[in-house]
């Protein structure tokens, strides 16, 4: 798939994909380069002619026309681990490093490929080959460096880390460069780890601190005097800091929070869930929510103003403000200002919407966002396929599909932002109360009467229980 082009004057191109038509920015410069790995998703499967042969003796792998289908958890992960003379090719790496956590957590399988890298190449031996250890610790040191850096968020765990360090300790003993490179190697997953703390420290505080709007206006109604529009009147400019936003949540997921929240109980394991801690896709979740708020404050800055021209006012800088999100290729930000602009009580405000022009707004509507869009293939193929085959083996034919679409996703977030930070924009976009549900509706019903029964019921009811009034 083709990256988005996140700079002006770039060439729109569109493609057909499960159906449904999206617009995708084809880039003239500044765009990242592709991960080694997405480029070889391109075949029907996994394709043993790819990387260095390894007799396998049908120990537990099963292939047709050398793509490989299924296999035993065991063989499979015994294909993960490098000898002197082979190493796995980095599509079989990526899949199954993705797709393993359904069976098993991370740090069980790092446990399992530690113990057979060190018995496998007599590792625990004192008088170990040097000439043996020359040849197989720069592919250790590889796949752990390829696990590292692609899914980096396996390593707060504390069990991954110690077995990351015994088993670079154990190849690097006596080498002084093979000693710089793990030292490197755990710098650089440290500085992750860090960063993505400090990012999870931000999102936490930005939670607590979120009050609903109405509360805010009936005890501070001086305080929140400010709308969008006089924090920021150039749609185009409010367009670039939402993308930042979404960029920066985008950056931070992790391949594996994909496969993380929508896993489900193993079969063959009725002890426990293989991976049900929903903290593990917490990232994921940020990145939802930040959709929802969104599209809260664009019915939120839409049902605040009292005179309906000031709310068709409102409704066309949104409407600009998503044809900029559009001209850039931001189109998680585009449906989320759409969403907001089709809420209940948005869209029952029928005098407020008779005076603006809604032509442009209408086409716009076509769009089908990549990250919906991704989400949604993600959810049928895990529903649609079994993750074992009746044999027991690990159906690897459905984790190849899987990881050939959370590669386009590797490719998305590494897209960098071209456009200047406005902190002052950014900080109302965070951080601005919002009206709930009912407070919305409230809003509305104040702005707009209420047309039937229900609604006017509906309106003395929220009257009552938001504003105390009868």
């Amino acid at each position: 798939m083709a990256e988005r082009c996140l700079s002006p004057g770039c060439h729109i191109g569109v493609i057909l994909r499960t159906g449904c038509l999206y617009r995708v920015r084809f880039a003239e410069e500044r765009m990242p380069q592709t991960p080694p790995f997405a480029a070889m998703f391109d075949s029907s499967g996994y394709n043993r002619n790819l990387y260095q042969s390894k007799e396998d003796g049908c120990g537990g792998l099963y292939y047709h026309d050398n793509n490989l289908l299924s296999g035993s958890l065991e063989a499979l992960i015994q294909h993960l681990v490098p000898s002197v003379d082979y190493y796995p090719d980095r599509t079989y790496i990526f899949t199954f490093l993705l797709s393993s956590r359904l069976f098993m957590h991370p740090h069980e399988l790092m446990a399992k490929v530690c113990h057979l890298c060190i018995e496998q190449q007599r590792l625990s031996e004192p008088g170990q080959d040097k000439n043996r250890i020359r040849k197989i610790a720069p592919k250790i040191l590889q796949l752990l460096t390829e696990w590292t850096e692609t899914f980096p968020y396996d390593f707060r765990d504390e069990r991954m880390m110690r077995n990351l360090k015994e088993l670079a300790q154990r190849v690097t003993s006596g080498d002084e460069m093979y000693r710089k490179n793990v030292q490197q190697l755990l710098q650089n997953l440290l500085r992750k780890l860090a960063t993505v703390s400090q990012y999870e420290e931000v999102l936490a505080k930005i939670s607590a601190a979120s009050t609903d709007r109405l509360t805010v206006l009936k005890t501070k109604p001086q305080s929140i005097q400010r709308d969008i529009i006089t924090v920021c009147n150039d749609p185009y400019t409010l367009a670039q800091q939402l993308t930042h936003i979404e960029l920066e949540r985008l950056n931070y997921i992790g391949p594996e929070e994909f496969v993380q929240a929508f896993v489900q109980k193993d079969p063959l394991d009725n002890d426990k869930s293989c991976y049900g801690d929903r903290k593990k896709s917490r990232n994921l979740e940020a990145y939802v929510e930040w959709f929802n708020r969104l599209s809260y404050l664009v019915a939120t800055e839409i049902c605040m103003p009292v005179k309906k021209k000031h709310r068709a006012r409102v409704i066309e800088y949104f409407i600009d403000v998503a044809r900029e999100c559009f001209n850039i290729g931001n189109f998680n930000s585009l449906m989320a200002i759409i969403s907001g602009m089709n809420m209940s009580p948005v869209s029952r405000l029928k005098k407020t919407w008779a005076k603006v022009k809604t032509a442009k707004f209408d086409i716009l509507e076509i769009v089908i966002p990549f990250f919906s869009l991704l989400i949604k293939d993600i959810y049928f193929l895990n529903e649609g396929c079994a993750n074992r085959l009746p044999n027991g083996h690990v159906n690897f034919e459905k984790f190849w599909e899987l990881a050939k679409q959370v590669s386009e996703f590797m490719t998305w977030k590494q897209v960098e932002c071209p456009f200047e930070r406005d902190r002052k924009i950014l900080q109302y976009l965070l951080t601005i109360p919002v009206f709930s549900d009912d407070a919305l509706y409230l809003a509305s019903y104040e702005s707009e009467s209420p047309e039937n029964h229900v609604e006017k019921d509906r309106w003395k009811t929220l009257r009552s229980t938001l504003l105390g009034r009868v």
